[in-house]
């Protein structure tokens, strides 16, 4: 089962939608809490940067029946040193998103602790793409 969604870049008031609707759908679909939660949070995340940094883009989820794939690519200005956006608290947001509560650093720190995989494909100018991946045991959620 497959999910595609545009992320906007422009409206901060529709950030985390992508990965609220993936969180319903996977608790309709009988997937297990702890995996919906993973995998919300590491979308959510992986989504408002996308919002804030990006400028927008495309988030896409593959369900199979052990794990779910999300990946989310944008068009932005990429990330010039991702050894150190991967540290937690380094934050490149501007003061106007950190007033608004976001911004702390702890995206890709948090992307990386609740994912099984995460890969991220950047370059300054080109871009980022990031997949992650969250596996489970098909026979732990609600409906097993």
């Amino acid at each position: 089962m497959k999910f595609r969604y545009e992320v906007s870049g422009e409206d901060m008031s529709l950030a985390g939608k992508a990965s609220g609707e993936v969180k319903r759908a996977l608790g309709r679909l009988g997937v297990s809490p702890a995996a919906i939660k993973r995998t919300a949070v590491c979308m959510y995340e992986a989504e408002m940067n996308m919002v804030i940094h990006g400028g927008g883009g495309v988030a896409e989820a593959e369900l199979s029946p052990d794990r779910i794939v999300v990946t989310l690519r944008d068009s932005g200005p990429g990330i010039p040193d991702l050894e150190l956006a991967m540290q937690e608290g380094y934050s490149t947001a501007p003061e106007w998103i950190r007033e608004m509560g976001f911004g702390a650093g702890m995206g890709l720190p948090n992307m990386k602790r609740n994912s099984d995989e995460l890969r991220i494909d950047s370059a300054p100018g080109s871009g980022t793409t990031v997949t992650i991946m969250v596996r489970f045991d098909p026979n732990e959620g609600p409906g097993a």
